[in-house]
This record gives structure tokens, sequence and C-alpha cells, in this order.
């Protein structure tokens, strides 16, 4: 039974048993720092208005901006996700169970055309951050490229992405995959006109 080996292993509770607050948590370290939101945007290339946002909520920062606020921070990226520091051995994610991520804005406050999950947010202190990104079709916003500390891996698990990193475009399709450098400029868009979904794994440095 679970209930008697609670250090061993966590099971993923229902979406609706959980709440977690990212822009908090941001707010929280940026205040900690003594910093002021036009610093905190210099370093991720958002406005202090779109910074100011996410803080409240009303708007939900991209995977690679995360990453650039956790290595800023000094923090991983799962300090945004967990809210438990218990340590673990495993954790299980059920379908549908992972913290989702949505409202997701570009640096130039468009939509960003996907939404997120994150797989093992209660396994504290880890050296990978798995995610499912579900990729809407229709949305091209390839001018928005990323970086950051770390190495990742996706694979497509459902229709046709492109991937661009550093000018060079790769087409991928379900069952293909990618390990690349993530401090190299990369985007990842939806190249089909059906919605796409990866797993995407973040090494981080």
């Amino acid at each position: 039974m679970l209930t008697h080996y609670k250090n061993l292993g966590k099971l993923k509770k229902p979406m609706d048993e959980i709440s977690f607050d990212i822009g908090k948590k941001i707010k929280d370290l940026r205040l900690k720092a003594g910093l002021t939101l036009k610093q905190v945007a210099k370093e991720t290339g958002f406005s202090p208005a779109l910074i100011s946002q996410i803080e409240n909520n009303n708007i939900s920062p991209p995977i690679a901006t995360l990453a650039k606020l956790a290595s800023y921070f000094n923090v991983k990226i799962g300090y945004f996700f967990e809210d438990d520091t218990t340590p673990v051995k495993y954790t299980v994610c059920r379908k549908n169970q992972g913290r989702r991520i949505d409202r997701v804005i570009s640096k130039s406050g468009k939509r960003h055309g996907y939404i997120y999950q994150a797989l093992a947010f209660d396994f504290p202190d880890k050296t990978m951050e798995p995610f499912l990104i579900t990729l809407d079709s229709g949305v091209d916003d390839s001018e928005n490229m990323y970086s950051h500390n770390g190495e990742e891996f996706i694979m497509v698990t459902k229709g046709e992405i492109l991937v661009l990193i550093e000018g060079e475009k790769i087409n991928l399709k379900e069952g293909d995959s990618i390990y690349f450098d993530s401090s190299a400029k990369h985007r990842v868009l939806n190249s089909s006109d059906k919605e796409a979904q990866i797993l995407a794994v973040i090494k981080e440095k």
C-alpha cells in the first residue's frame, strides 16, 4: 500500500485537487532578490508589462522562459510546479494528470499556440524535466526564437512538427525524435493543419 510507503513514491492527484501558482513563485523570487520588473524583463526578453501579467497569472510563460528564469534565480525548472519537497524514489503521472499550463504568450505578446503539462512535478530536485506539449495548428510564431542552458530531447507522439535551430529547419513526424543543445536559438512549430503533440525532456546544466 502506498500509504505505508509515502516517502518511496507518489501517485498524481486528479487535476481538480491540485493548485499551484507559477506567477506567485516568480514574484516571490524577484522580490526576495530585490529586483524590479524591468530587471527581470531584461533577462527574459519579455516587457515589464508582460512579466507583471505572468506574475498575476493572467498569461503564462513559454517553457524556455521558465528555464531562463530558473537559471537566473538559481532554482530548478521543477521549482515552479512542485509544492511538496519530500524526497521520493519514483513518481507516477496518469493520463491528463500533469500540471497543465495554458494561455502561453510569446515575447512579442502573441499567442504561442501550445499548452504544456509538467509530468514529474512532485519529484523534487530532479535533473530532467519532462513535459507533454500540445501544439495548435495554424500558429506561425517563427520570429520568436528561444535559448536556455541545458540540453533537450523531443519526440513526436502525434502529428507533424517543424523544429527551427540556428537557421536550420527540421521536419519531424510521429515517432521521430531530436536531441539538441538548448543554448542554440530554437523554436518548435506545428507544421500541419492538425493538432500535434510532443514529449519534451529538458536536462538542466
